[in-house]
């Protein structure tokens, strides 16, 4: 239906009085708010809580507007009409739902070559043992893919094509992980590829696919991409590495959990392996286990 000049004026009138009343009168529907569910300090308590139980993700106070956010789409997936509802029902089920929590409030931040230092002196790392030599590598928060397909570049690159490296790439969001396997991309997000790099290693869209690039086999097949939860004590890892990627993730956790997942890392990683972290993360505290070798590049002892 049309509306005049005159009814949208009104309605919106009616409208912001009654926010005012609901406001003067204490209410705290809603309405009152100004969103479209009940949000109360409680209810982000709760969130606090069950992310920390499940991801080890320590949620600050001024991330009320993110989490509303991010998850006001579960209550409407899951048709629950509260926050209250919603993660009272999450407390009872052990079902799929869960997962989607945590995808909801995982950060995915990511871009090929990011921190460009660290893949430099990864190749530096690579040519120090003799050639043919085995790699083990592990990328604890692939995310969309543009860091573990970076290091499946540089390892092409420094070791040659017929090279026994293997990269497993992990992370706690199934839907980023998802998109990481499929290794399509739009063109105009490989920002810090060159040229020669889009040459060798992607293949670019034709006709509906214009525009999309696809990572090619000859990378995929160096990598097994799987689910761990870095704060759980079930790593399926039999062999160790030689090298381990865990950027960005540990700023997310508390000072115990810090201390829990390095301690986890140095028991997979081989004496004298390199850990790469990101570049607002430092353990210095952790001098027992890793020593500085570089910019946010770790030793294990």
């Amino acid at each position: 239906m049309l509306r005049n000049s005159e009814t949208d004026t009104a309605t919106r009138a009616e409208r912001g009085s009654a926010l005012r009343g609901a406001t003067e009168s204490g209410a705290t529907g809603p309405l009152a708010q100004g969103r479209e569910f009940v949000w109360t300090d409680a209810d982000f308590s709760r969130v606090q809580a069950l992310i920390y139980q499940r991801a080890g993700i320590n949620l600050h106070e001024g991330k009320h507007a993110m989490v509303y956010s991010r998850l006001s789409r579960r209550l409407r997936e899951t048709g629950h009409t509260s926050f209250h509802d919603y993660l009272g029902w999450l407390e009872t089920h052990d079902g799929t739902e869960w997962q989607e929590f945590v995808n909801a409030l995982t950060t995915n931040l990511t871009a090929f070559f990011r921190e460009q230092h660290h893949f430099e002196i990864l190749a530096s790392h690579l040519r120090a043992k003799p050639a043919g030599s085995p790699w083990r590598v592990w990328c604890s928060a692939a995310s969309t893919g543009e860091e573990p397909y970076s290091i499946v570049m540089t390892a092409l690159e420094t070791l040659g094509a017929n090279a026994p490296f293997k990269l497993v790439a992990s992370d706690i969001d199934s839907r980023v992980l998802a998109t990481a396997a499929q290794g399509v991309y739009r063109l105009e997000a490989l920002k810090g590829l060159t040229p020669a790099h889009l040459q060798r290693f992607f293949l670019r869209g034709k006709g509906g696919n214009s525009g999309l690039v696809r990572v090619k086999p000859e990378l995929v097949k160096l990598i097994e991409f799987i689910s761990v939860n870095l704060i759980r004590d079930d790593w399926p890892f039999r062999e160790p590495f030689d090298v381990v990627f865990c950027r960005n993730v540990m700023i997310y956790f508390d000072a115990p959990t810090q201390r829990r997942v390095l301690e986890r890392i140095h028991r997979v990683l081989k004496p004298g392996g390199m850990l790469f972290v990101g570049h607002a993360e430092n353990f210095s505290e952790s001098r027992d286990l890793f020593t500085l070798r570089g910019k946010t590049v770790y030793e294990r002892r």
